[in-house]
């Protein structure tokens, strides 16, 4: 109102107009818009943008006036005034912080920027205030600062035009000018204020207290320039994307607080244990680790509730804590104070109401704690039950699984019963009589009988265990020892010597397990006669528990090892291994994919970097290891001692090369040259050395003294090497210089005195830690004591810029990206990842879970990984990229084969002495992908090329997709991905599955497909396979669907992928579409048959199934995602139906189809159907919508496109609303049921799928359908080439005859038979009359006995004849093509002339077994003494095989030769056997090859001229097709088990293909030989013949 308004003023850097409002009194002078408070802007969009700068050194405020749907006003206010967050049913206050304020809150700096404020009014109405938005009423902007512009809107914006996955270019009129050749950030700062940042939460928390005050948790970034404070997080100014860029993989480690703690899950499936601060639930089968975080120190206690649904953790240290878990979701319930310094053990009730812990006060007392947990899972608190003070020892206490209320603690010289009364918590000491002086380590209780609610009259007793080796069995009722026990080893007969001392006791309803100070553990019956079985560990064992099945022993050591005894195999396996003490230093080798790390525990150890597994164990017993390195071409290994020797190991020769002795103290720095030809070393002395590395038995070149500095301490980067291997840098000669050399000489090139960069600054700056930028950049990068990271030029020594702060403390480790664009730094206990290229401010994300200091972290050579190590090895995806699974992206990281390294699961890995270093022998054992007997070609030496596949695979759902935008073109034909370039025809082929595949889905930015196949016989899981658009390469492999998976569908942005399983699996599992991680999986009571993300976020998708609509809700907190869910019935009056199919439309549009063909509309907003119409007449399995246009494709052939633009007006009716202004446009009818279908935006033209094996490209505008792929349904019959080799002809079980053009692979003609099965075919062979050479005919058997001649030139049926009384199954032509040769399943041959339509000629010899092979060619007329100048054969089922000679002009037909095969009396096999099959060698005149079902798995090849098997080639198996090439010596070999061999005859190397979803059933070479032609069920492959 009073505010100054003072004509135009206009801003340099803006370089226009804005408004600047200003006075003392921000209540009294301000900008409202609109104009009184009764009006209302009426702006319905959710984000908020405005472009405002505060005024220096001044305090300003911003109101808005948010209306909501609940027709509530409220408030959202922020100013740098407010020195806190405040909330009331009406008014949000959020305090806001500018630019390089000294406080939090306060008058805006004198540098302050412009800034662009983002605010998510939607979310922040939602969060807060649990309230709908609406639109917003009113601005009000006061004193005092300037404003350039506002605006509202839907869409996501980014200020710096830097258009990404839902991010637009920011609108002109909002812009701020950048200069030329500078950057945006540079200049501005940016506020995003929208909950889609905040699913980092469970990894930045590091203030414990907050999470005591609160259940949000409290972010914090230095980097910051201006941010907005809330309770639940600090929002930074700027941010750099992917967000998170780290997630943690996997951790190697046991133990830390407790290695006493190890638990079964109730599925008997995983375990659960602590590493440190972090608790770890391992897959036993997988391998794969879910972490719970949120413990700021190490987890001391662990416990389950019976059902495995609540887990209870402690930790250590003097704020002593516990947390309560939801365990199947991952969440945090609740978290409280312990109420004890030190909390030793927890006990959950069985039914997770009550939980018991006994721990130390500050005085060293013993406090037992009882709380109540029963409301815990419903929101409500956890409150102390009862608590006493005692002063006896107790070392386990376990509540009563029979009494909530009732314990059982031991400890030395006592065992003591409790009891929760009336709120006090009460004991009473068991009698031991003579065994009062024991020390009792564990118990546990019998549980033989069921669980019940009270006490029975003789309840179970409990058994306590000793260090002396007794066992006592208490009667709880009595309060009585009622056995007792005294285990002695095995080997010790007499009662006199001393018992084992065992530190752990499990028992179930079988048997005992024990774990014992001397490293066994033990299984013992019931009544403890004699040791059953025993497992021996290399420290002793420090737990025991039986898994709930009974079947498997989970033990731990005191070594940090972790394992099970499989019961019933009685195989150990281990399941992790760690170090002793805190990691020191790791090394990652890039092309063994190995890593070397080095404790404080005087061991070195490597580890499989692909399974993370130990592979050996170096023991130092005198002196510990302080520095590693791996050659970076050798197998070599380098390590420094705390005694100042340099050791040199030989990986492969397994043997230690050389020690070096230059130094006398703690080796500092360890490095090779990253070109392998030298290695540096230094020490705390202040020596380095460098030694030549081109040979295994490296040589000392140079030593210098007294160069590196005394004082600056120890480290894993106290050196560094350029990348060019040409400069080496350190701190020294003190640690105020950092000192850059020539590294081949050791000559000094360059000093840069740190202390004096800092001009202002009254304290002495100190180097700690040195790093080289990547080559081209020419930079230092050197970290500080002052918490900076200087950036210097390494030529001139020059200050190119500077990062501060960087950690609370200063930095220990660093280490750059290879593509310079990612900085890691690690201090205290976090990591933080930089955006390097950024120079004006650095942007960071903050890592934590370690709960020791970070000694190192570094990118793994491939750059796809981050290693961090200090308590434990943490490795963490480095999504910088997508990257495949991890046992792909490091296994394929290098060009060099990798031999398989030995896993040692079983046994302990060896110990070594570092004195003698004799490595272990590798034992090689080559892992097949395939079938054990697959012979894979060499690559690039393959004599078979896959040149096209013909079909299109009717059976999947959803297995066809297209972009538009970029032209990519896919869809399935058995277990092949056929990617078709639409413009010219060719073909490329992605072979990868083993099994059909049923359904496809490609990410919407068109870079990444998936595609999903069936169980194959003996697996668990069906296939999922994650392809690389642009190479063709399959990346990952994910296997979590247990038979079929119907449905796949990427999120908007490209986050997640959705798999949903069949009626069988019944399962939705979410992947993370970035590492490929899963991170959900829900098992759904009732069959879903399609899934769908919503276009316009990705955190929510829909999927249907029946009589209902469910909607999923992803909530992402840190790693975890946890899913809402809410099912919404379909309307009562459309009565039981099945929801087929669903796509998302316009705003918040849902469309559904049904089994009975009708459409219904939801609102995705209220989760209600609010409109339905008939559409079709049958089931509707296919949906798609584009802006106002919908399509439907049922069963009824039918695609209908309908108007649905008044829908989103009939939305506002609600279930008033009517079908009458949805209108159907067009309708088209096609050959089949649709299963897929892919449109254009404007829903103009696309391509629909149809179970008739066909793709249609369909264009509404022209109410065109072309056929642009189409195939066989059924299985394919035969398959025969015509004679010059243009065509080819292919026959099946639906009746049809289809002639296909081999240059285009399209189909020509097709003759179509109804109620008929074709058997067989063939293609009549040029004909020696002149005018009959341009005729093509084709001869086709049927399964009525009939066969019919057809003219493909004239495209009609010339001739029908009838020779058989049962179906063909075999048919040829003669040589010459004037007769016919067709043999039935009743073993008859008949000759018919195609001339007469007369059958001349009917051979019995076969009678009673099918024919299985006719086949005719040419021999000299009098051959083999007897005339004719044809040679035919016949084979039948039976293994006969019958030659014979003829000349049909003179009605001559001899039988030449009559072969029997022999095979075993009683087949092993069930079902049908092998067909036998017989063809001429074309190679070897006079000759035959069979195949069939015999004694052997052969080929044999039969010599009509000496009557005898002259030459036998070995098969894999019993083939089911087979064929010869005319023009090479090659044989083709089909087999049911999928594979295709390419055998050189006589006796070369096979090679066998892949490729096939079914038995090869049919292969056949073209008349030329360089072309073969395959069939498995329906599917058609084509292949080129190369070699020969």
């Amino acid at each position: 109102k009073r505010s100054a308004k003072e004509g135009d003023v206009t801003d340099k850097r803006l370089k226009g107009t804005v408004y600047r409002i200003r006075g003392s009194v921000p209540a009294c002078n301000y900008l409202q818009l609109p104009r009184t408070g009764t009006q209302s802007l009426g702006l319905r969009g959710r984000y908020l943008y405005l472009l405002f700068r505060p005024l220096p050194r001044k305090h300003f405020v911003v109101h808005l006036d948010v209306a909501t749907q609940e027709n509530q006003v409220v408030r959202i206010s922020f100013s740098n005034l407010f020195k806190e967050f405040k909330s009331t049913a009406t008014w949000l206050q959020f305090p806001f912080v500018c630019a390089a304020a000294k406080d939090l809150v306060g008058a805006a700096p004198a540098n302050v920027r412009w800034t662009c404020l983002m605010l998510d009014l939607h979310d922040i109405l939602s969060m807060y205030l649990n309230r709908r938005y609406s639109h917003l009423k009113s601005i009000k902007l006061c004193s005092n600062l300037l404003v350039r512009n506002v605006c509202t809107s839907d869409l996501v914006f980014d200020p710096a035009n830097l258009a990404g996955h839902g991010v637009s270019p920011m609108p002109r009129e909002m812009a701020f000018p950048v200069p030329k050749g500078e950057k945006w950030h540079d200049h501005y700062d940016y506020i995003r204020y929208a909950r889609c940042l905040w699913h980092r939460q469970s990894f930045y928390t590091s203030l414990q207290e907050a999470q005591l005050r609160s259940d949000r948790f409290v972010q914090t970034w230095g980097s910051s320039r201006n941010v907005l404070v809330a309770p639940a997080l600090v929002l930074r100014g700027c941010y750099f994307l992917p967000d998170p860029i780290l997630r943690l993989r996997k951790i190697i480690g046991f133990g830390g607080g407790s290695t006493k703690c190890a638990l079964w899950t109730k599925d008997n499936s995983a375990v659960v244990y602590p590493c440190h601060a972090v608790i770890v639930t391992l897959q036993i089968q997988t391998g794969e680790q879910r972490f719970f975080t949120g413990h700021t120190d190490k987890v001391s206690a662990l416990a389950f509730n019976g059902s495995s649904t609540l887990l209870a953790s402690a930790q250590a240290g003097p704020l002593s804590l516990l947390r309560l878990w939801d365990f199947p979701g991952g969440s945090c319930l609740s978290m409280f104070k312990a109420h004890v310094q030190v909390l030793l053990s927890l006990s959950f009730s069985y039914s997770g109401a009550v939980l018991c812990g006994v721990g130390k006060d500050g005085h060293g007392k013993t406090v037992v704690v009882v709380w109540n947990t029963a409301q815990v899972t419903c929101g409500g608190d956890v409150v102390v039950l009862a608590k006493a003070h005692t002063g006896v020892d107790i070392q386990t206490l376990k509540i009563a699984f029979f009494d909530d209320t009732r314990m059982v603690s031991c400890g030395r010289d006592n065992v003591r019963l409790w009891r929760v009364r009336s709120g006090a918590l009460r004991s009473c000491p068991v009698n031991l009589g003579e065994y009062h002086s024991l020390e009792f380590t564990d118990l546990a209780f019998e549980e033989g009988q069921a669980r019940p609610l009270l006490l029975p009259r003789a309840a179970p007793g409990s058994f306590v265990c000793s260090k002396s080796g007794h066992v006592l069995e208490v009667d709880y009722k009595h309060v009585c020892i009622r056995s007792a026990r005294r285990l002695l080893p095995s080997q010790q007969q007499d009662q006199q010597g001393p018992g084992i001392a065992i530190n752990s006791i499990s028992i179930s309803s079988a048997f005992c397990a024990t774990g014992s100070e001397d490293g066994y553990l033990r299984l013992w019956p019931l009544d403890f006669s004699a040791v059953v079985l025993e497992a021996e560990h290399e420290a002793p064992v420090t737990s025991v528990c039986i898994s709930p099945d009974s079947h498997k022993v989970l033990c731990t050591t005191t070594a940090g090892n972790l394992g099970y005894l499989d019961i019933e195999s009685r195989d150990y396996s281990t399941l992790m291994r760690s170090h002793e003490d805190s990691i020191l230093a790791f090394s990652v080798e890039g092309v063994w994919k190995q890593m070397a790390t080095v404790s404080r525990d005087n061991t070195i150890r490597i580890w499989d970097l692909v399974s993370m597994q130990q592979l050996y164990d170096f023991t130092a017993a005198d002196e510990m290891p302080c520095a590693v390195a791996f050659h970076p071409t050798q197998r070599i290994l380098a390590c420094g001692f705390g005694s100042g020797m340099v050791r040199t190991f030989s990986l492969a020769a397994s043997d230690l090369l050389v020690e070096h002795k230059q130094h006398r103290t703690v080796i500092t720095g360890l490095t090779f040259s990253p070109d392998g030809n030298f290695m540096f070393s230094s020490c705390l002395q202040g020596t380095l050395a460098l030694y030549s590395s081109v040979v295994p038995k490296s040589h000392v070149l140079r030593v210098l003294g007294n160069v590196v500095a005394r004082d600056a301490g120890s480290g894993p980067d106290a050196l560094a090497v350029s990348g060019d291997s040409r400069l080496l840098a350190f701190v020294g000669p003190s640690k105020y210089v950092v000192t850059v050399m020539e590294a081949s000489s050791l000559d000094e090139l360059l000093r840069v005195d740190i202390s004096i960069l800092e001009l202002n600054s009254t304290a002495l700056d100190t180097a700690v830690r040195v790093c080289f930028a990547p080559v081209p950049r020419g930079e230092l990068l050197v970290s500080t004591s002052s918490n900076k990271i200087l950036v210097l030029d390494a030529k001139t020594g020059r200050l190119v810029r500077e990062v501060s702060p960087v950690h609370k403390v200063s930095c220990s480790s660093l280490a750059l990206s290879k593509d310079a664009r990612y900085l890691l730094t690690a201090g205290d206990k976090v990591i933080k990842v930089w955006d390097y290229q950024i120079s004006g401010r650095a942007l960071s994300q903050v890592y934590i879970g370690h709960s020791e200091p970070v000694r190192q972290v570094a990118f793994t050579p491939d750059q796809r990984h981050v290693i961090s190590v200090g308590d434990a090895i943490f490795l963490w995806d480095f999504m910088e990229r997508s990257p495949p699974a991890l046992s792909e992206k490091l296994k394929d990281a290098s060009d060099i084969p990798r031999q398989t390294i030995p896993r040692p699961l079983l046994s302990s890995p060896p110990c070594l002495d570092v004195s003698s270093a004799i490595l272990p022998e590798l034992n090689l054992s080559p892992c097949l992908f395939f079938l054990q007997s697959f012979l894979s070609p060499p690559a690039g030496n393959e004599l078979l090329k896959l040149k096209a596949v013909i079909g299109y695979n009717g059976n999947g759902r959803g297995n066809m997709v297209w972009n538009p935008d970029t032209g990519f073109f896919a869809y399935t034909c058995g277990c092949v991905i056929v990617v078709e370039d639409l413009h010219s025809g060719l073909q490329n082929h992605w072979l990868g599955h083993t099994e059909e595949i049923s359904t496809l889905a490609v990410s919407h930015d068109a870079q990444v497909l998936a595609s999903a196949s069936g169980r194959r016989n003996g697996d668990s899981h069906c296939q999922i396979c994650i392809w690389n658009i642009q190479d063709g390469v399959c990346t990952t492999s994910l296997f979590h669907h247990k038979t079929q998976v119907q449905a796949m569908a990427y999120s908007r942005d490209d986050r997640f992928l959705a798999t949903l399983g069949d009626y069988n699996d019944q399962t939705i599992a979410l992947w993370n579409a970035y590492t490929y991680e899963l991170l959900s999986s829900t098992c759904i009571s009732e069959p879903v048959h399609d899934v769908a993300f919503s276009p316009f976020s990705h955190r929510e998708m829909a999927c249907v199934g029946t009589g209902a609509v469910t909607f999923w809700l992803l909530e992402q907190r840190g790693a975890d995602i946890n899913l809402k869910v809410h099912r919404a019935p379909a309307p009562a009056v459309l009565g039981p139906l099945e929801l087929t199919s669903l796509c998302y439309g316009a705003d918040t549009l849902l469309y559904c189809g049904t089994n009975s063909g009708q459409v219904c509309v939801w609102d995705t907003e209220t989760n209600r159907c609010f409109m339905t119409w008939e559409a079709d007449d049958g089931e509707i399995g296919v949906l798609v919508c584009r802006r106002s246009r919908l399509l439907s494709g049922s069963n009824t052939k039918r695609i209908r496109l309908w108007a649905v633009a008044a829908v989103r007006e009939l939305r506002l009716k609600g279930p008033e609303a009517r079908s009458r202004s949805v209108m159907l446009e067009h309708e088209i009818t096609l050959d089949g049921t649709i299963v897929s279908a892919a449109f254009d935006d404007s829903l103009e033209m696309g391509i629909v799928g149809t179970t008739a094996g066909t793709l249609w490209y369909i264009n509404w505008a022209e109410s065109t359908s072309i056929r642009l792929i189409s195939g066989h349904k059924n299985k394919v019959n035969e398959v025969s080439f015509s004679p010059d080799e243009t065509h080819c002809a292919t026959c099946g079980e639906d009746g049809s005859v289809r002639i296909w053009s081999l240059g285009s692979m399209e189909l020509v003609v097709q003759f179509q038979v109804l109620n008929q099965s074709c058997q067989c075919l063939a293609w009549k062979p040029h004909s020696i009359v002149a005018w009959e050479a341009e005729s093509q005919h084709v001869v086709a058997g049927y399964s009525d006995g009939t066969m019919r001649v057809f003219s493909i030139s004239r495209t009609e049926m010339e001739l029908k004849m009838h020779p058989h009384a049962t179906a063909l199954t075999a048919i040829a032509y003669s040589t010459d093509g004037e007769m016919i040769l067709s043999g039935g399943k009743d073993g008859l041959v008949a000759v018919s002339s195609p001339r007469t339509g007369m059958t001349i000629r009917v051979l019995a010899d076969h009678k009673g077994s099918p024919i299985t092979v006719l086949q005719c060619t040419r021999k000299q007329y009098h051959e083999f003494g007897v005339e004719g100048g044809e040679l035919w054969l016949a084979t039948s089922s039976d293994r006969r095989v019958s030659v014979w000679a003829s000349d049909w002009l003179k009605d001559k037909c001899e039988l030449l030769d009559w072969l029997s095969f022999p095979a075993p009396a009683s087949p092993e096999v069930s079902t049908a056997l092998p067909p036998s099959l017989a063809a001429f060698c074309p190679w070897e005149h006079g000759t035959l090859v069979y195949v069939g079902f015999g004694m052997q798995k052969e080929a044999l090849f039969y010599s009509l001229h000496k009557k005898q098997v002259v030459e036998k080639i070995s098969l894999p198996y019993f083939a089911t097709s087979l064929s010869l090439s005319p023009a090479a010596r090659f044989m083709a070999v089909g087999f049911s088990e999928r594979l295709l061999r390419l055998q050189p005859c006589p006796a070369g190397t096979p090679q066998d293909y892949g490729g096939h979803d079914d038995a090869v059933h049919l292969c056949r070479f073209a008349p030329a030989g360089r072309r073969l032609l395959t069939a498995s069920h329906s599917a058609l492959l084509v292949w080129d013949l190369g070699g020969g």
